[in-house]
């Protein structure tokens, strides 16, 4: 055995051959001997060098073909012995109703919806079995039923997922269905709840569901041609509020809400105006609500200059501010009756720009009855002006008419 390179002896006597080749066919005797001897030699027996099956034509890994047509899907093999070629549908139950014609190739004839799904081909002979795979897909039909269909159990809720089926060559919908199951002898699908599932989607959240109460769960899937089957029923029992005896004390002491201001507020100049932008507040335990932006003019009093920017944004823009000046901006968050404490503020100065106004200023910026009484003293400036020019205008028409009166009157003549 030394001389020939992959052979063994093992332990109990066999002989191991790992790679097999001309040397390994022949007549073959064993003797089995200890230190008393030997009782003589085994009956010969005889090793035939034979080939395994090899696949030398494999079905594509998949066929499309419409319903109530024909499929045929080659497989072929050689070997020695010559294998036999068997067909068998994964999963099936009992006799296939496929034939396999003398190429030993698969016919499928009329096809049927049944018939979808994967396909095996299996060579075999005396020396070893080997098998290929092909996934058959039916057109044309209605939808398959769902798989791993799957319930999260939340509270007063439930989530259910499932693997869609094949859709028969057209887009499917699902639906799912439920019933409780507490007090109530098992019911038909049609007694059941349905509810529709968004479209692409392919799981639901089942809400308002009663708490410690058992949940059948059913999915069904429906194209254009119909129905498929529904899936597999699972059952589940959604979670509760948990009792308790006891009352809850009250907390020792008042929780502080803490709201941080809004971060990194820059300003930029545009030719609209300045545009400010900021961060968000840090990590807190509310979220803001909305913003309230500040400014004042040449160190003069803070003023809101717009209180109610949504909390969901992060720049604004400030347009018509006055030349040759200068502005601080900062900017508070607030949730509810929280206000947190004011942002970092930035300058801006008017300086040399020709995109400010010069005489043009923020209406914010002046107070309401200030505003009120500048508009009314103008209206009221403008309606003296016209009234005086209107009078004037009337007094000297009156005049004039009186001069022209007198020119055209003859002299009086008196006598003595």
């Amino acid at each position: 055995l030394p001389q020939l390179p992959g052979w063994s002896v093992q332990p109990d006597g066999s002989i191991v051959v790992a790679t097999g080749n001309d040397d390994a066919p022949g007549l073959y005797r064993c003797t089995p001997y200890n230190s008393y001897g030997t009782a003589g030699e085994s009956r010969p027996t005889r090793v035939l060098l034979k080939d395994p099956p090899a696949f030398t034509v494999r079905p594509k890994e998949e066929y499309f073909q419409e319903v109530g047509r024909e499929l045929v899907i080659p497989c072929a093999a050689q070997g020695d012995p010559p294998p036999n070629i068997t067909w068998l549908k994964v999963g099936s139950v009992g006799k296939s109703s496929a034939q396999v014609d003398g190429n030993s190739s698969l016919v499928l004839h009329p096809l049927i919806k049944e018939q979808h799904g994967v396909w095996q081909c299996t060579a075999t002979n005396l020396v070893a079995s080997v098998t290929t795979a092909t996934s058959v897909h039916v057109l044309g039909t209605s939808p398959h039923a769902v798989t791993n269909v799957s319930v999260l159990p939340l509270l007063l809720a439930a989530n259910i997922s499932w693997q869609p089926g094949f859709d028969g060559g057209y887009f499917q919908r699902f639906s799912v269905w439920y019933t409780p199951l507490a007090r109530y002898p098992p019911r038909a699908h049609h007694d059941w709840v349905s509810l529709s599932v968004p479209a692409g989607a392919q799981h639901l959240l089942v809400e308002n569901l009663q708490p410690d109460t058992t949940y059948q769960f059913s999915v069904l899937a429906q194209n254009k041609l119909g129905s498929g089957p529904f899936s597999q029923i699972v059952t589940s029992v959604p979670r509760g509020f948990p009792v308790t005896t006891v009352p809850p004390e009250p907390p020792a002491m008042t929780v502080r809400v803490f709201l941080s201001p809004p971060r990194a507020l820059t300003a930029n100049e545009t030719a609209r105006g300045v545009l400010l932008r900021w961060e968000p507040p840090a990590r807190a335990s509310v979220a803001p609500s909305g913003y309230a932006l500040e400014l004042r003019q040449d160190k003069g009093g803070w003023e809101v200059l717009e209180r109610s920017i949504p909390g969901t944004d992060t720049q604004v823009l400030v347009p018509g501010l006055i030349k040759d000046a200068f502005y601080e901006f900062r900017l508070v968050a607030f949730a509810g009756s929280y206000i947190s404490d004011p942002s970092n503020t930035v300058n801006v100065s008017t300086a040399g720009m020709e995109v400010y106004p010069s005489r043009t200023q923020l209406p914010e910026l002046l107070p309401q009855p200030v505003l009120a009484g500048v508009i009314g003293g103008i209206c009221f400036l403008s309606v003296a002006v016209i009234f005086s020019t209107t009078a004037a205008c009337i007094m000297n028409r009156r005049r004039a008419a009186r001069v022209r009166k007198r020119r055209q009157d003859p002299p009086l003549v008196f006598s003595p």
